[in-house]
């Protein structure tokens, strides 16, 4: 990820496992260059969130959590190498706004979750 973000990127801890879980689950299920290129794809949608949270693709999502935004990461795909591309992505990145200049990283889930099972509790 470039290290010039215009935002500062938090991640919360659920989020941190459910990158692990993704990866583990891409590793079974695809080998270990599928779940590289998911990997990178993740870091690639976050870094892009980093640069503008309200970029194309983000959609605020009052009605799950007030100040919840979602992020699909098929918004990212374009931003990858070629070598590093995701056919089809199927995760989005919940965030939210902390602080002026601060974003959080809530979770990261699979589109076809209930995303309202899965919301911060705070």
């Amino acid at each position: 990820m470039a290290e010039s973000r215009f935002y500062e990127v938090r991640i919360a801890a659920p989020a941190f496992e459910d990158i692990a879980d993704i990866w583990a689950w891409s590793l079974d299920r695809f080998g270990r260059a599928a779940a590289l290129r998911y990997e990178a794809l993740i870091d690639q949608a976050i870094g892009d969130l980093g640069d503008d949270p309200q970029r194309s693709g983000a959609k605020l999502r009052p009605d799950l959590l007030p100040g919840l935004w979602i992020y699909h990461l098929s918004s990212s795909r374009s931003h990858v190498p070629d070598y590093q591309t995701v056919k089809s992505p199927r995760h989005f990145v919940m965030f939210r706004h902390l602080e002026p200049g601060v974003i959080e990283i809530v979770r990261i889930l699979h589109d076809s979750s209930d995303l309202a099972r899965h919301l911060p509790d705070d």
